[in-house]
């Protein structure tokens, strides 16, 4: 798509063609258009499809292969935002998105963001904006309280809980004394095995973090589940010791609140009694790194701060307020005991960042990064503008529209509950009685999976709601996430009908007589 030539009377902006940025009154006009249309936007977002409705390659066929060389109105832009850009937007404020785990950008968050933005701070000193690192210091300590944690955890917030979880890891490999900091992993015959032990239902970022810190996928063990989809903590035990046998060296334990496929909740009170017991047993430390990235939240209600249980002996935890504190991506909190074993694990301070402060926090020394965003403003004004009550009041009703999805399954004659649901996830699938294998030799629980695919399939495609899947035991199940703002009952209700509505459509297409196959 090439861009046409602009007519005579093409109109800019007074200060577009100049050297200076946007005048003040003419962002005041777009400003004042860009509020009103986010305002729309998430006035009317459940009305548009949830899922992107474009084939691959449509959206960025829409738009010109090369950039202008003039300037253009502002408006056209907006107008390719509305006309192009949209049409290829899966909507995650959408009250009918149930994939993955369910989230909102609020309107405090929005605006939190948007403030950032507009003051571009660059918070990796505290000299380059004292606001940005001591606000984060604060809002992460709210946090803390709002959890039930104890005063001896210290936060940073990060992009995401991959990232957070690498941090903490990195730390871990710290306090093993190796000096990999400085001499690195590579040709060093001093190095011993080291292993991180997680469960099979465990996140990607786990892997991915030992992939980045040069252990390798190997270095990762996953530990059995119980029929709860749980770490099973006699399984830990039993490959942590085969592992020493073997000359392995634990390095960290990373159990779960809040699984990714299931929401279980790992047993971490009894998977910390291990560790001590096991670092009686090796003379060194094994660090305990608690990912609680969506679970974790559900603390906030003050009637379930059980699912943080053990978690006060953990070396470090992860939760993230865009998952279910209504927060825009991306805001994550790493909260650590001993904030020294990040630094002496990242800080590295060249003469150009050099300040003779004392007594404040330089956030560059936690991490990889050196710019870090002003992301501590837009979770400090979601947490003022909705207050702790407001706040723990949202979860506990993401929480009671799970058990009605839970009961809608289990009254479902063609349903099953595939996996506990202590949070708002719900893991199910079909088992129609109408339905038989479709071939000579097919075997049943491998029809029923291709059923359900077909199934979530004929969901999505209709644009009314937006569901993921999981595999637990070789069964391909549904999942349907709640702890979105805009996900009222009755809008709930209409998805229920929709999964009713597809699965008959499903039935009628595969049983080519009314009755019952079964019956």
């Amino acid at each position: 798509m090439t861009t046409p030539p602009r007519p005579p009377e093409f109109d800019l902006d007074a200060a577009q063609s100049g050297l200076g940025d946007m005048g003040a009154d003419d962002f005041r006009a777009h400003g004042h258009a860009v509020v009103d249309w986010i305002a729309d936007y998430l006035e009317g977002v459940g009305e548009r499809p949830v899922l992107a409705q474009v084939r691959p390659g449509q959206v960025r066929d829409g738009l010109p292969t090369s950039p202008p060389a003039d300037p253009e109105p502002f408006a056209d832009a907006m107008r390719d935002l509305d006309q192009v850009l949209l049409p290829g937007i899966t909507h995650w404020n959408h009250p009918a998105f149930h994939a993955y785990f369910a989230i909102t950008g609020s309107g405090p968050g929005i605006l939190g963001e948007a403030l950032a933005a507009a003051m571009n701070v660059n918070g990796m000193l505290w000299r380059t904006s004292p606001s940005a690192t001591e606000l984060e210091e604060l809002v992460v300590d709210w946090l803390r309280q709002m959890l039930g944690l104890d005063t001896g955890f210290h936060g940073i917030i990060t992009d995401s809980a991959s990232m957070s979880t690498l941090l903490a890891l990195a730390a871990a490999r710290e306090r093993t004394g190796l000096d990999v900091r400085q001499r690195g992993l590579a040709g060093r015959a001093d190095v011993p095995l080291l292993r991180i032990y997680t469960s099979e239902h465990a996140h990607s970022s786990v892997e991915k973090a030992a992939i980045t810190l040069g252990l390798g996928r190997d270095s990762v063990r996953t530990i059995a589940t119980d029929d709860a989809y749980r770490m099973r903590v006699d399984a830990l035990g039993e490959a942590i010791r085969e592992d020493g046998r073997f000359g392995y060296r634990p390095l960290a334990i990373v159990p779960t609140v809040g699984t990714t496929s299931t929401t279980s909740i790992d047993p971490v009170t009894a998977i910390a009694d291990l560790r001590d017991d096991l670092e009686e047993e090796l003379g060194h430390p094994v660090w305990l790194h608690v990912d609680g990235a969506y679970g974790g939240m559900a603390a906030i209600v003050p009637e379930l701060r059980h699912v943080l249980d053990g978690v006060d002996r953990a070396d470090s935890f992860v939760t993230n307020p865009h998952k279910w504190l209504f927060t825009p991506i991306d805001c994550s909190t790493l909260f650590v005991r001993e904030p020294e074993w990040l630094t002496r694990a990242f800080s590295l301070v060249p003469e150009y960042l050099v300040t003779d402060d004392r007594g404040v926090t330089d956030f560059m020394d936690w991490g990889v990064q050196l710019g870090r965003r002003f992301r501590s403003l837009k979770l400090w004004l979601v947490i003022r503008y909705f207050g702790t009550d407001g706040l723990a009041a949202r979860i506990r009703e993401h929480l009671a529209q799970a058990r009605r999805v839970v009961d809608w399954v289990e009254q479902h004659a063609d349903l099953e509950l595939a996996a506990p649901a202590p949070f708002s996830t719900v893991c199910f699938r079909a088992v129609p009685t109408w339905f038989e294998p479709g071939g000579p030799g097919e075997e049943p629980d491998d029809a029923i999976s291709d059923l359900n695919r077909a199934w979530l399939a004929r969901i999505n495609r209709t644009g009314d709601a937006y569901l993921s899947h999981t595999e637990l035991d070789g069964r391909y199940v549904l999942r349907l996430a709640l702890g979105n703002l805009r996900t009222t009952d009755e809008r709930l209700d209409a998805t229920l009908a929709v999964l009713d509505r597809e699965l008959d459509a499903l039935r009628r297409s595969r049983v080519p007589t009314e009755p019952s196959a079964r019956a």
